[in-house]
């Protein structure tokens, strides 16, 4: 008889680190719960100092009792080279490989046309969605090492325009242009790379982008986080390079 293949498990993600920015609230909060729940170690990040340190006290109780866990809160502007630098000492100074990398962190603007768009707008957009994303995954790989994964939160508006958001269009689209190129660039390294897609997402960057927008035709956050997991959870065989999520009720 044929010997038989061996049977590739889905990874357990127990005692893995994974860095998560912008998870102080949102998508990237509800992606913390969930690898919370999943036994990892994390590391989050994000500007505001006061949620931060909630963040850190909520997802501390959601990690199995069972396991010596820890979830470490570091506050850090995407946009700085400093303050990413200062990050990374932390997570080198753990002395544990970074398993999983979810770059959330992202703004967006009020609508605007191109023609009335203020320029530091455009460039505050653009450093903290694209160059944030550069500045953060640049200092990622000197600790990801084979069977890693990253996963980019870009939105639809990565693919899609949008009148009115010129710069948070820009800064998605570039994204996914970095986002592709890395994927090429750490194949044969064995780091895996996600551009992950939502639609219409129940979050308070509506709060600038739209302001009487429709939340309840809205995913949720926990809708996106979930699928995030279950990509992470895919076996060592298999992968996705892109996820689009959108709204049951359609385009906003």
């Amino acid at each position: 008889m044929p010997k038989r293949k061996p049977t590739l498990r889905a990874p357990n993600l127990q005692g893995r680190l994974a860095l998560i920015t912008g998870a102080n609230r949102g998508i990237g909060l509800a992606i913390a719960r969930e690898l919370a729940r999943s036994g990892c170690n994390l590391v989050i990040t994000g500007r505001d100092q006061r949620a931060l340190a909630k963040a850190r006290a909520e997802l501390n109780k959601l990690q199995p009792s069972k396991l010596n866990l820890h979830v470490l809160a570091q506050p850090c502007d995407v946009r700085s080279p400093e303050s990413v630098d200062d990050l990374f000492a932390l997570v080198r100074g753990l002395r544990m490989p970074l398993d999983i990398l979810i770059n959330n962190a992202g703004i967006g603007h009020p609508h605007r046309t191109v023609s009335e768009l203020p320029y530091p707008t455009w460039m505050q957009v653009i450093d903290t969605n694209l160059n944030g994303l550069f500045l953060i995954t640049q200092a990622a790989l000197a600790v990801m090492q084979r069977g890693s994964t990253i996963v980019n939160n870009l939105s639809i508006a990565a693919e899609r325009v949008f009148p009115g958001s010129a710069a948070y269009n820009a800064s998605k689209h570039g994204a996914l242009g970095l986002t592709n190129t890395l994927r090429e660039e750490l194949r044969p390294k064995g780091i895996r790379v996600i551009a992950l897609l939502p639609g219409a997402t129940d979050t308070a960057i509506w709060n600038t982008l739209w302001p009487q927008a429709p939340r309840r035709k809205m995913m949720s956050a926990e809708t996106v986080a979930r699928t995030v997991l279950n990509a992470l959870l895919l076996s060592e065989n298999t992968t996705t390079e892109k996820i689009v999520l959108l709204p049951s009720s359609g385009t906003l």
